[in-house]
C-alpha cells in the first residue's frame, strides 16, 4: 500500500502462457478459505486471474481493522492500490473487474469513488450505502446482528492477533463463543449492552465496536464512509445483486438509484444494472428454491456464478454477449413466482395506494385488536387501539431481513398475536404489490421515547400469516437521524415508517395483512422508553402506546400497487 503496508493476497491463474484480466476480491474473512470467490464459477480455467486478498488487519495482513475505514477516500486508498498494483503484474492485460458481496461487498464499493484507472467493472452483491442506516442501525433502533457479526466473525481473529498469553487468548476466545452463535441470544439480552466487559482492549475489535455504541445517532463518524454521499463519483458499470428478504436490501437499490441518477459518468449511469430476487443473505442462498418456510420456483434460472462471468465477459474481454441489451432490473415476483424484466426501479406504473387502518374485526385472527385494513378512510372522529409496552415482554424477532437471527420468510401469527393487527377482506382477485412500502402512523405514548414497528403480512386461506416487509422507527427520530428530539407523552405525533420495499402478488383467496407494536427482538435492541443511549443503561419504562385510525389522523401503509394487465416497458 501506499503508507509502506503488505497486504497479502493468494493468486489464482490460468494454464497457460499470456496475460489475462483480472478480478480482485478483498475480505476481512479469510484468504485462505476463498469460498465465494471459487466456489461459484471464477476458476482460472475460464481465462482470468483472481486475486482474493486479506484486507489490512485481518489474518495474513498486518495493521488494524477498523470496518469501512481503509477501503475507500479516505487516508489509506487500499482498494485503489490493490486495483492498480494487480493491473501492472506481468499475468495482467491491465483489465481489472472487481467482486464482492457482503463485507467484501462494501469493499467493492468503497473503492468505486477513488476511480482507479485501470477498474473496469464491477459486481456487488448484498451491501450498503448509507452503513448507519443500512448495517448498525435502522431507523435510529440498533440491529443487534451486527454487533454479534462484530464478535463472533470479526472478533475472533482479532484475539488470535493479539500479543497475549495463549491461555489469555483461549479465554477471551471461549468468552466470545459463549455469547455468540447459538448462545447469542445471552448477549442480546444483555442489559446493559455494552461495554462487554470481556473483550475490552482487543485490538481491532473493542475500539471500532466502542465507536458503533457511541455514535448511536447519525453524524460526521458514520458520514465519514457513507458511500451515498459519493455516488457522483463512480464511474463504472455494476451489476448489483440483492434479495427481498437480505439484510442489506436497501442499501443495494440504494447504490442502484444513486449511481445511475447521480455518476458524473454517462456511460457509468446507463450501465447500471439490478436484479433481486426472494433470497435472504448470503451467497449460498441465491439461487436456491427455498427461503424460510417457503419454496420459490425457477429461482436458479437467475444463474449467480454466470450472471457474473457474463458481466465481466463482456466489460473486460470484450464478449458481445448481450447482457447490455438486456432491462437493466430483473425481479422476481414472489407469490406469481416468477422472474420479471423491467426497465426502471421502482416501477412506472405503480400506484400507491393508501390501505388505511380501521375498526370493526376482520375475523382472521386473536390479536390485541383485531381491527380491518381498507383503501376506504376511517370516517369516525374517534377510534385508536392502545396497547402496553413492557420492555420485559417484547415481541419476538421470527423472520425477516435479518442475519445471526431466524430469517426469510415465515409464519408470524405469534407475533401478531402480541400486536395491533388490521387485516384486509379475503382477496377477490390477485393484488401485486412492487416497490418501495411506506407506513405512516399517527401515534401517542405515555413514554418519552418508544419504538413503532410495522409488518406486512400475506395471510393464506389456512391463516398462515408469512412476512413480505418490515421497519421500525425510534420515536425520537421521527424528524432527524442526527438530531434526535424526545417526544412530549400522550401527545399525537406523524411517524413515517420505511418498510424497504418488496414485490409479492397476494392472491385471490388470500389477504393482506399490517401488525404494528413496539418491538421486534432480537432484531432490534429493545427500547427502554427513556430516552437515553439503550445500548449502556438498565432503565426500563412501561409504556402505554397508541395508534389513531379516525377522520383526522389516519393511519395507513402505502402500498405500490402494479394495476392488473398492465406490462412492464420493452427494451428496443
Amino acid at each position: 500500500m501506499r503508507d509502506g503496508t503488505i497486504q497479502y493476497a493468494d493468486v489464482y491463474r490460468p494454464n497457460a502462457p499470456g496475460r489475462f484480466p483480472v478480478l480482485v476480491h478483498r475480505t476481512p474473512y479469510n484468504k485462505d478459505s476463498p469460498g465465494d470467490v471459487l466456489s461459484f464459477g471464477f476458476s482460472p480455467e475460464r481465462g482470468y486471474v483472481v486475486v482474493n486478498l486479506d484486507v489490512r488487519g485481518r489474518y495474513a495482513s498486518p495493521g488494524i481493522y477498523h470496518p469501512f475505514m481503509d477501503h475507500g477516500w479516505r487516508t489509506h486508498w487500499d482498494g485503489y492500490d490493490v486495483v492498480q498494483w494487480a493491473a501492472e503484474q506481468p499475468w495482467s492485460n491491465g483489465r481489472v473487474g472487481v467482486f464482492g458481496g457482503s463485507y467484501t461487498g462494501a469493499t467493492a464499493y468503497q473503492l468505486a469513488p477513488t476511480q482507479p484507472p485501470n477498474l473496469e467493472a464491477m459486481f456487488t452483491r448484498e451491501s450498503s450505502a448509507d452503513y448507519f442506516q443500512e448495517w448498525v442501525y435502522r431507523g435510529g433502533a440498533f440491529e443487534l446482528w451486527s454487533l454479534a457479526w462484530g464478535l463472533n466473525t470479526i472478533g475472533l481473529n482479532a484475539v488470535e492477533r493479539m500479543t497475549a498469553s495463549a491461555s489469555t487468548k483461549t479465554q477471551i476466545s471461549g468468552s466470545i463463543r459463549a455469547m455468540t452463535g447459538a448462545n447469542a441470544q445471552k448477549l442480546y439480552d444483555r442489559l446493559p449492552l455494552w461495554p462487554v466487559a470481556e473483550i475490552q482492549g482487543v485490538q481491532g475489535l473493542s475500539e471500532w465496536l466502542d465507536q458503533w455504541i457511541k455514535n448511536w445517532k447519525d453524524g460526521p463518524y458514520w458520514r465519514q464512509f457513507n458511500l451515498g454521499l459519493m455516488h457522483h463519483k463512480v464511474n463504472i458499470p455494476i451489476y448489483h445483486l440483492g434479495g427481498w428478504y437480505d439484510i442489506f436490501l436497501a442499501g443495494t437499490i440504494k447504490n442502484y438509484l444513486g449511481i445511475s441518477e447521480r455518476s458524473q459518468s454517462s456511460k457509468a449511469r446507463v450501465s447500471q444494472k439490478l436484479i433481486i430476487g426472494p433470497w435472504v443473505h448470503g451467497p449460498g442462498n441465491v439461487g436456491v428454491p427455498r427461503q424460510g418456510e417457503l419454496v420459490f420456483p425457477n429461482t436458479d434460472a437467475a444463474n449467480y456464478a454466470e450472471l457474473r462471468l457474463r458481466w465481466f465477459d463482456h466489460w473486460l474481454r470484450g464478449i458481445d454477449n448481450g447482457i447490455m441489451r438486456e432491462p437493466p432490473v430483473k425481479i422476481y415476483v414472489m407469490g406469481a413466482n416468477y422472474w420479471r424484466d423491467e426497465c426502471e426501479w421502482p416501477l412506472a406504473r405503480a400506484e400507491y395506494t393508501p390501505h388505511y387502518f380501521n375498526g370493526g374485526k376482520s375475523g382472521s385472527i386473536k390479536s390485541l385488536n383485531d381491527g380491518t385494513l381498507s383503501v376506504a378512510q376511517p370516517r369516525v372522529k374517534e377510534g385508536a387501539d392502545t396497547f402496553v409496552y413492557d420492555p420485559r415482554k417484547p415481541v419476538p424477532t421470527l423472520g425477516g431481513n435479518n442475519l445471526n437471527m431466524v430469517n426469510g420468510p415465515r409464519d408470524h401469527r405469534l407475533a401478531d398475536e402480541m400486536s395491533l393487527t388490521y387485516t384486509s377482506p379475503v382477496l377477490k382477485e390477485d393484488i401485486e404489490v412492487t416497490g418501495p412500502i411506506k407506513a405512516v402512523l399517527f401515534a401517542a405514548s405515555s413514554a418519552v421515547d418508544t419504538d413503532w414497528t410495522v409488518r406486512l403480512s400475506n395471510v393464506y386461506p389456512d391463516g398462515t400469516s408469512i412476512n413480505i416487509a418490515d421497519g421500525i422507527i425510534r420515536a425520537q427520530f421521527r424528524e432527524s437521524m442526527t438530531n434526535p428530539t424526545l417526544i412530549t407523552p400522550d401527545k399525537v405525533y406523524r411517524y413515517e415508517v420505511d418498510l424497504w420495499a418488496s414485490s409479492n402478488a397476494f392472491r385471490a383467496g388470500h389477504r393482506i395483512r399490517v401488525a404494528v407494536h413496539s418491538s421486534n427482538f432480537p432484531k432490534y435492541n429493545r427500547n427502554l422508553g427513556t430516552g437515553k443511549n439503550y445500548s449502556t443503561t438498565t432503565e426500563m419504562v412501561v409504556a402505554n402506546n397508541t395508534i389513531f385510525r379516525n377522520e383526522a389522523s389516519a393511519s395507513h401503509i402505502i402500498l405500490p400497487v402494479i394495476p392488473n394487465g398492465s406490462r412492464p416497458c420493452t427494451v428496443p
